[in-house]
C-alpha cells in the first residue's frame, strides 16, 4: 500500500512538473514572438526616415513638406536672424541626415517678426578690420565704405545709419546696415591741379572742396576779408602734381588790385604763378 502511494505521488508529480513545463515553453514562445515579430511589425523595425533640412522653409510650407515625409514638427523656440524672412525655420532637432522612425516629432526654431534691437557701437577711430568684426559682433551688417581725404588710411571717421551719422550706444534694430566713412591716408588719388588764378576766392574754396582739397592759408592783401576778392597767386603752382588732402596756398587782392598787378606783371614779363 505505501508503494502504492509513493507511486501515484510520483506520477503526479511528474504530471506536475510537464506542465510546467509546458507553461514555460508556452510563456517563452509568447515572448519570442511579441519582442521578435509582434513589436517590430508596430514599430517598423528597421525602417528608418532621413530628416530633411528644413533650414529657411516658411511655416506655411512645413505642413505639406513633413506630412509627405510621414513626420511632425513642433515649435519650441524663437529667434532672429536678417539672412532669412520672418516666419522661417532658422534650425531644428534632431538635425538634418538624421534617422528616425515614421512620426517623429521635429523640434523647431522660428525667425521672429520684429529682430531685437542692440546698441550701436563706438567704432569711431578703430581700423576699418576691427570695425567690422565688432559690428558683426553687435549682428550688425557692414555697408557702404565712404573714403574720405585724412592722413588716418583704414581709421573710421565717421559711422552712419540710413544715411545720417548715429552716435554710439543709440538702439537699432539686429541686422541694420551700418556704412562707415574712412580715412583715404591721403595717398589713393593724384591729379594735376587746375589754375584759380582770376577766380573769386569764393568759387575757389568751393572748387578745393570739390576735388577733395585742404585750404592751406590766404594771404590778403590790402586788409581784405577772407571772403572777398580774387585769387592771383597759389601754391603749389598750376600743373603741379597733387594728392587728395593736399593744403592748397592762396593769395587774394581786391578786383581793381587785380587788374593792376596783372598790368605790372605783363610788363615785365612775369609769371604770377612762381614765388616771390
Amino acid at each position: 500500500m505505501k508503494i502504492q502511494i509513493q507511486k501515484l505521488i510520483s506520477a503526479a508529480w511528474l504530471s506536475f512538473m510537464k506542465h510546467i513545463a509546458i507553461i514555460f515553453g508556452i510563456f517563452l514562445v509568447l515572448i519570442l514572438f511579441f519582442f521578435y515579430i509582434y513589436l517590430p511589425a508596430i514599430t517598423n523595425h528597421g525602417e528608418t526616415i532621413t530628416v530633411p533640412d528644413l533650414e529657411g522653409i516658411s511655416m506655411e510650407e512645413l505642413d505639406d513638406f513633413l506630412v509627405k515625409r510621414k513626420l511632425r514638427y513642433e515649435v519650441s523656440d524663437s529667434s532672429y536672424s536678417s539672412d532669412y524672412p520672418p516666419l522661417t525655420v532658422l534650425s531644428q532637432f534632431p538635425y538634418a541626415g538624421a534617422k528616425v522612425k515614421e512620426n517623429r516629432k521635429i523640434y523647431l526654431t522660428i525667425n521672429s517678426f520684429i529682430p531685437p534691437t542692440t546698441k550701436m557701437p563706438d567704432l569711431i577711430d578703430r581700423s576699418l578690420r576691427n570695425a567690422e568684426l565688432e559690428l558683426k559682433s553687435y549682428e550688425l551688417k557692414r555697408g557702404k565704405i565712404i573714403f574720405k581725404p585724412s592722413p588716418f588710411e583704414n581709421a573710421v571717421l565717421e559711422q552712419l545709419f540710413l544715411g545720417d551719422s548715429i552716435n554710439p550706444g543709440t538702439k537699432i534694430p539686429k541686422g541694420s546696415v551700418i556704412d562707415l566713412v574712412v580715412g583715404d591716408g591721403y595717398g589713393r588719388r593724384q591729379f594735376i591741379l587746375p589754375g584759380f588764378l582770376g577766380m573769386p576766392l569764393d568759387e575757389a574754396l568751393i572748387s578745393l572742396k570739390g576735388m577733395d582739397l585742404r585750404l592751406g592759408s590766404i594771404v590778403n592783401e590790402d586788409g581784405m576779408e577772407n571772403d572777398a576778392g580774387f585769387v592771383y597767386k597759389q601754391i603749389p603752382p598750376e600743373g603741379s602734381l597733387v594728392k587728395v588732402g593736399e593744403p592748397i596756398d592762396l593769395w587774394v587782392v581786391p578786383t581793381d588790385s587785380l587788374l593792376n598787378l596783372k598790368l605790372h606783371s605783363d610788363s615785365l614779363g612775369i609769371n604770377n604763378t612762381d614765388e616771390h
